[in-house]
């Protein structure tokens, strides 16, 4: 196995387990969901999971792992504003879960580097080596 494809593996596996809890456990991500979105949070959360898992697929498949890597990245940036939400909401939490809601957001610009690194891969290998 590539380091190439371990990483597309590994980015699908993130964003299927990430959609999966979003669905399975959706109350603790309600609260990340800022209040300026209208609706039910748990509408966005439902919405954030069934994405997710739409990207996990998108990126498992060779056909559209392009762009599924590419609709992952955007999906990271686009969730980064319940990042901030979270690390506002928790600044008068105990230290440990302050660190662990701050340590969230420099953990955003890696895993949409990583989206990225992935699409670049799909978006260069060879049409013949693609699977019809």
């Amino acid at each position: 196995m590539t380091d190439s494809s371990r990483a597309t593996r590994r980015l699908a596996a993130l964003m299927a387990g990430m959609g999966a809890a979003h669905l399975i456990a959706p109350r603790p991500f309600d609260a990340l969901v800022p209040r300026r979105l209208p609706g039910s949070p748990r509408t966005w959360t439902y919405a954030s999971g069934v994405a997710e898992l739409a990207c996990a697929a998108a990126v498992a498949f060779p056909r559209t792992r392009r762009t599924g890597a590419l609709a992952t990245a955007g999906l990271m940036a686009a969730v980064f504003p319940a990042n901030i939400k979270m690390a506002y909401d928790w600044r008068d939490k105990p230290l440990p879960l302050r660190a662990a809601a701050y340590g969230r957001l420099p953990f955003q610009a890696p895993l949409i580097g990583w989206a990225l690194h992935v699409a670049r891969k799909a978006g260069s290998a060879h049409p013949a080596d693609r699977p019809c």
